[in-house]
C-alpha cells in the first residue's frame, strides 16, 4: 500500500506553519548533507523564513558560499 498524495497548500495556523517549517528545513538540510557525502559534490543550501532569517548550509566550510550576481 502507497502513500497517499497530499495537496500542498498554504498552512493557515502559524504556530503549525512554524512547526512544519523547522521540520522540513531540517530534512532538506540533511539531504543536502547526505548528496554531499555519497556523490562527493559541494552544496550549498540558503533558506529564508517568513521573518527573513537565514538558515544555510555549505559541505565545502561554513563561509564558503558565493554569491554571484548576473
Amino acid at each position: 500500500m502507497g502513500r497517499k498524495k497530499v495537496e500542498l497548500k498554504r498552512i493557515e495556523k502559524k504556530i503549525c506553519r512554524q512547526i512544519t517549517f523547522s521540520k522540513r528545513r531540517n530534512g532538506l538540510i540533511k539531504k543536502a548533507r547526505d548528496l554531499s557525502l555519497l556523490c562527493d559534490v559541494q552544496v550549498a543550501l540558503l533558506v529564508f523564513s517568513s521573518s527573513g532569517k537565514l538558515y544555510e548550509f555549505s559541505s565545502a566550510g561554513r563561509y564558503l558560499l558565493l554569491f554571484m550576481s548576473l
